[in-house]
């Protein structure tokens, strides 16, 4: 039986697998030989997702790759139903269409991750504000907004994988928890930091 650890790790090196075979128009980009990082990013992830999240997607991983599809590449062109309309609508064909029985479930999920994300903002700056920026309403040429990634990547999951992560979300507000901030703790563990306090003063010295 697999522990969580080997879920994880199962999970984490079928994306690996498929990251490296995403194309960009503007070639392969640095992170996609950074295995350090990535596995740190998704495995900070990953662990803050409950054990029946972690198995459905694991099989939807499975599944895409049985079938020769790449999640990991077709999350980029499903960003661009909003970041790039025009070249969306060239692309879209070779892409799963879009269900709408999905489309609420990631609409909550997205929404969560927002409300999350700013109140991570306002207690640690230092430490959110060097990723993405946090809505879709600052998309623009050259940045996509962390809702718009996170939509992006959602709209792979596998409906019932969707249905468990809307549960948890609920699970987690109704518990007044944050899964953003669990990830952004097992991050900070990673890099050797012992509280998001003591990460945010480091970072704070850095930028002074």
């Amino acid at each position: 039986m697999s522990t969580e650890k080997d879920t994880i790790e199962e999970i984490v090196e079928l994306e690996w697998e498929m990251f490296d075979q995403v194309h960009n128009r503007g070639g392969r980009a640095a992170c996609q030989d950074d295995w350090d990082t990535f596995f740190l990013m998704r495995a900070s992830q990953l662990e803050a997702w409950d054990g029946a999240m972690r198995q459905s997607y694991l099989h939807d991983l499975q599944d895409a790759k049985a079938v020769g599809r790449n999640p990991l590449q077709d999350k980029y062109a499903y960003m661009m139903a909003r970041t790039n309309p025009t070249e969306y609508a060239e692309i879209c064909r070779f892409i799963p269409p879009r269900d709408p029985a999905k489309q609420p479930l990631i609409d909550e999920i997205c929404q969560a991750h927002v409300d999350w994300l700013i109140q991570l903002h306002a207690q640690y700056p230092n430490l959110t504000g060097r990723g993405r920026p946090i809505r879709r309403s600052e998309d623009a040429p050259g940045v996509t907004s962390m809702e718009t990634y996170l939509w992006g990547e959602l709209e792979t999951y596998s409906l019932h994988t969707l249905q468990l992560y809307a549960a948890y979300v609920r699970a987690l507000q109704a518990q007044g928890q944050s899964m953003n901030r669990m990830v952004l703790e097992n991050m900070a563990g990673r890099y050797g930091y012992a509280s998001l306090e003591q990460a945010e003063a480091s970072l704070s010295g850095q930028n002074e």
